[in-house]
């Protein structure tokens, strides 16, 4: 059984490897954790050898959210095989998402939704697009980390996600970075390691 399990979240049209490094950065300060980085269900409908968690084309505001709920199933067969492989099934606090992107948009939903509640979320250049009503648990923390100079998901969305995810009774946080585009920093993965090394201290 693994003592404590960080799964990573890939964005659209990449693949898990492409985030596995940065268990190279969280590891020394995560000792016990076992970090996990799978592939989204769905062949990336762009073309090239990439991944997917849910299509983008012909993507709207208006139509993100559905997209988003009728994903739901296979994030959650993947995540479940995951958590039950590393025998974590009935301890969720000891679980943690990080996504980016598209990965952060599924790992807000899974919170949001009120389907699962892990020990904590980190959320690089994500947005929130579930739809309402949300309904998260109240004991998972969750990071939010975007870069000011993003112009492919404007930071103003980790903004939102914040005041929505409190409104909501949630625990949030979020941090901007100026000068940063749409990619995960080393100041950014320096939040999100100290955040995680606090979110699943073993007590």
């Amino acid at each position: 059984m693994s003592v404590s399990l960080v799964i990573f979240l890939h964005g659209v049209g990449s693949r898990g490897s492409d985030l596995a490094p940065l268990a190279g950065v969280l590891a020394p300060h995560l000792p016990e954790a076992v970090f996990v980085a799978p592939d989204g269900p769905l062949p990336f409908d762009g073309g090239g050898a990439g991944r997917q968690w849910f299509s983008i084309r012909g993507v709207t505001e208006a139509n993100r959210p559905q997209r988003i709920v009728e994903a739901r199933s296979d994030f959650d067969a993947t995540l479940s095989g995951i958590i039950r492989e590393h025998g974590l099934s009935e301890q969720l606090d000891r679980v943690a998402l990080v996504g980016f992107s598209q990965g952060s948009i599924m790992a807000l939903d899974a919170l949001a939704s009120g389907r699962w509640s892990f020990g904590a979320i980190v959320a690089f250049s994500g947005r929130l697009a579930s739809p309402e009503p949300l309904v998260p648990s109240r004991s998972t923390r969750t990071l939010l980390i975007h870069g000011e100079a993003d112009t492919m998901i404007p930071a103003t969305e980790s903004l939102e996600a914040e005041r929505r995810l409190k409104s909501a009774g949630a625990v949030a946080e979020v941090h901007l970075l100026p000068g940063v585009v749409h990619t995960i920093s080393s100041e950014g993965a320096a939040l999100a390691t100290s955040f995680l090394a606090k979110a699943l201290a073993i007590q």
